[in-house]
């Protein structure tokens, strides 16, 4: 079941009752907005146990999740991915041509190895629904590069997450998105995004802040 996105606004939300106290922040969503800068030189620091924003980019910034079932896809599969290298998701938001992405570290790979899954995973899903949709030819122009396998930049933006306030700003920066750019009017209309989980608690298509138990083996010595 697909969702429609609502009518476009001005956002006139206050602030928001904090999330439950198992997950990993507490945040109190204010009027502020935060932007955030792209660097030139993109390092990646890994293994290290931080957290990484991502941020990435369909091809030429085309809108190729600017339906609601694409970005339903997306989120599908960011789900099945983050099981399979066991990380875990702090925050998202999934935008008409972007998605920010908040996750720790995984237990399998790298958040390289992670994001190339995510994205090669979704373009072939994304390219099988469009040729059933509309069959092997098409002349709609922004699926043009899907039909080529253009669907993501190459490149992404990764920021390392040291601390938790640099946390809070990022998800605020995130959840703000989609009423900055005038598809809604408070933020938890959109429902692409892991503001609900914050402000009620709300499960969604991908499992956010998931409390992972660290097990203590013990070798028996007869």
């Amino acid at each position: 079941m697909t969702r429609d996105a609502p009518t476009r606004g001005r956002f006139t939300g206050g602030s928001l009752r904090t999330l439950p106290a198992s997950s990993f922040v507490t945040v109190k969503f204010q009027h502020s907005c935060y932007s955030v800068s792209m660097p030139t030189n993109l390092h990646r620091f890994y293994g290290a146990g931080y957290s990484h924003f991502i941020t990435t980019s369909c091809y030429q910034r085309r809108p190729l999740l600017a339906t609601p079932r694409s970005r339903d896809l997306f989120l599908e599969v960011m789900e099945r991915i983050r099981r399979r290298h066991q990380f875990v998701v702090v925050g998202y938001v999934i935008m008409p041509e972007h998605v920010h992405l908040l996750f720790t570290e995984p237990e399998r790979g790298t958040p390289s190895l992670v994001l190339a899954a995510l994205k090669q995973t979704f373009a072939h899903r994304l390219l099988r629904e469009l040729r059933a949709r509309t069959g092997a030819q098409t002349d709609s122009l922004w699926s043009r590069p899907v039909a080529a396998g253009h669907v993501w930049q190459r490149r992404f933006y990764d920021f390392v997450v040291f601390t938790e306030k640099k946390c809070v700003e990022k998800l605020r920066y995130m959840h703000r998105n989609p009423v900055q750019r005038g598809l809604v009017r408070q933020p938890e209309e959109w429902l692409w995004s892991s503001f609900r989980h914050y402000a009620y608690g709300e499960a969604g298509p991908v499992v956010v802040n998931e409390i992972r138990r660290a097990e203590l083996h013990i070798r028996k010595i007869s």
